[in-house]
């Protein structure tokens, strides 16, 4: 798990930079360093699980915003037939960029609950 959190801790500082021409990198630059930080935390074998969980239920209520606001994910399938994310790097319909913030979320959803789950089967284990 070690290598694991060291990857994504990379990662996530570089999803961190990649945000500074985002729409709003006021937003998507903590919220990946905070990722980036939990990971890094616990590569170091200091994990923080308070904040983690923390962490993974305001992504998870971000994402559900994500999921059903105007332009968001529901939209971007039904109203717009799932169009491609990646025609371009700039997002210039609202609806692929909510879809590609969607994915950010869900992504750092997924590594913080690994690493939630992968702690309390090591505490389990002691």
């Amino acid at each position: 798990m070690r290598t694991f959190n060291l990857i994504w801790t990379i990662l996530f500082i570089l999803f961190a930079a990649l945000q500074l021409n985002d729409p709003d990198p006021w937003i998507w630059i903590p919220l990946y360093l905070l990722a980036a930080a939990l990971c890094g935390f616990r590569f170091a074998g200091k994990g923080i699980s308070g904040l983690e969980r923390t962490a993974i239920i305001v992504y998870i209520i971000y994402a559900v915003l994500l999921l059903f606001i105007q332009n968001g994910v529901v939209d971007w399938y039904e109203k717009h037939e799932a169009e491609n994310l990646v025609q371009s790097m700039k997002a210039t319909k609202p609806w692929i960029e909510n879809t590609r913030e969607f994915g950010g979320l869900l992504i750092m959803i997924l590594i913080l609950s690994i690493n939630l789950f992968n702690g309390r089967k090591n505490k389990d284990a002691v």
